[in-house]
């Protein structure tokens, strides 16, 4: 008798567990179809909280829109928190960049890989993509190559743009174009569509900027406000040319910098140009050129007075 109660105990414990297993699964799929239906997410990134949306974990194809539509299992806690096991430390960052699209980078180098390392595990590849466009431009520093870069982001405007900015900023990127073909193998030219700038042109040589055009600026209208592109094509080309002094690390002495940033005749500015300069470090200073900051201006009729106010 106590052989059979004992078989019968043990039976009775394999059924109770069988039971129990199902309803530990069917406790799984609840929580996975909240996170589902939900709007809202709670994050816990190596004991980083965060709090954000399904449609910022979704904009693009990465391990956090997987998660989302339960294509990849998450653990989650008591308190129904997405508890991910990686250093919270940069997930700010890479949540940032889904909200925005861009995001600033660390300068520094360790800071910056630890960054990309964190987007390729999440495959965010257009944080990747930046990432490694930074990268590629801090090696070509080390081997004092020039860079041009061009910001080219059409998506962050807040206004309306004027009748000729389209055209202006289609020319921007054709003079883009035509300068990789023209200096091929001499400067590096990279083109940036995640940065803050709507149109800004860098220039780069000895690892640090040499100088900066801006064409956007602001045109207040009647009733509202409008962004404006410029096309300062002759100034873009001339600062090029500048950067060449640089090729090859030939404009490291204090020759070739005074020749850099002493300015003739020539090289005036232009109407509605105005020139700033900020200290880098010691006496090099950033040449920034910004194409009619402030302006004043009604198109209300043709032959109207306009008023360009510094």
């Amino acid at each position: 008798m106590s052989a059979e109660a004992s078989v019968g105990s043990h039976a009775a414990d394999s059924a109770q567990s069988a039971a129990s297993q199902p309803a530990c699964h069917n406790t799984d799929e609840h929580r996975n179809q909240g996170l589902l239906g939900s709007k809202y997410v709670k994050l816990n990134v190596g004991g980083s909280l965060h709090y954000t949306t399904v449609q910022t974990l979704s904009k693009e194809d990465s391990l956090l829109r997987s998660i989302c539509n339960g294509g990849t299992d998450a653990t989650i806690d008591s308190e129904g928190w997405v508890v991910l096991d990686r250093c919270g430390r940069h997930f700010g960052l890479v949540l940032n960049f889904l909200r925005d699209g861009s995001v600033p980078l660390p300068e520094d180098h360790r800071e910056l890989d630890e960054v990309l390392k964190e987007a390729q595990y999440y495959r965010v590849q257009g944080l990747v993509q930046h990432c490694l466009i930074v990268t590629h431009i801090d090696s070509c520093f080390l081997s004092l190559q020039p860079v041009v870069k061009l910001q080219n982001n059409r998506g962050n405007n807040k206004y309306s743009y004027t009748s000729n900015s389209d055209d202006n900023l289609l020319k921007n990127i054709e003079l883009f174009d035509k300068l990789v073909l023209r200096f091929n193998g001499r400067v590096l030219f990279v083109k940036d569509v995640l940065g803050d700038e709507i149109c800004c042109w860098s220039f780069y040589g000895e690892g640090r900027k040499i100088a900066e055009v801006c064409c956007t600026s602001i045109v207040y209208a009647t009733e509202k406000k409008q962004t404006k592109v410029e096309f300062p094509e002759a100034r873009i080309f001339e600062e090029t040319l500048n950067i060449l002094i640089y090729e090859n690390g030939r404009g490291s002495g204090p020759g070739s910098l005074h020749l850099l940033d002493s300015r003739g005749s020539g090289s005036s500015l232009g109407a509605g140009q105005s020139e700033e300069e900020g200290a880098v470090g010691g006496d090099r200073r950033v040449r920034r050129i910004h194409v009619r900051r402030h302006i004043m201006h009604d198109e209300r009729g043709h032959g109207q007075q306009t008023v360009y106010k510094d």
